[in-house]
């Protein structure tokens, strides 16, 4: 899972323009038909992941043969119930064990794991939107991601 395998990590909010989204839908087309890409790696908790993930859901449609997978940082045993509910919307999900013992690192280590798995990030930073209260869990994964050489595409 790496060579062909892209994540998505962005802040929490958004300015949910239609350039963005155009932007996005060029990426991802790009990915799958240049860069080969058939597995993309999806977090929870911003903006840009739903719409990152609403984004590769509609590509489906054109390109059937493309895998979404929802990485858990929360819930490292889940029901059935609830894994089914889950694969409405993609075509596994996992709870990484690197983050079981992580506790409030949870969303940065399934960070690192998403990153860790990825041949290419694609990243929604902006400089001007960081927290100034707290650290921003969007610039720790882009600091690792390019730590650890990832192909950056930045939105």
């Amino acid at each position: 899972m790496y060579k062909n395998t892209c994540c998505f990590f962005g802040h929490r909010k958004i300015t949910n323009t239609e350039k963005l989204k155009a932007k996005l839908i060029e990426t991802i087309e790009n990915l799958i038909v240049e860069k080969e890409v058939d597995t993309f790696l999806f977090g929870s908790k911003s903006r840009f992941n739903s719409l990152c993930q609403e984004t590769v859901t509609e590509m489906k449609e054109k390109y059937p043969h493309i895998n979404r997978v929802y990485v858990r940082a929360e819930y490292p045993y889940i029901s059935e119930d609830y894994k089914n509910y889950l694969l409405e919307n993609y075509e596994d999900t996992y709870y990484p064990e690197r983050i079981m013992n992580a506790g409030k690192a949870s969303y940065v280590e399934r960070n690192y794991e998403m990153i860790d798995k990825s041949y290419y990030c694609v990243v929604y930073f902006n400089e001007f939107d960081v927290p100034t209260t707290r650290k921003s869990g969007t610039k720790i994964a882009l600091d690792y991601a390019i730590k650890k050489c990832k192909n950056i595409i930045r939105l």
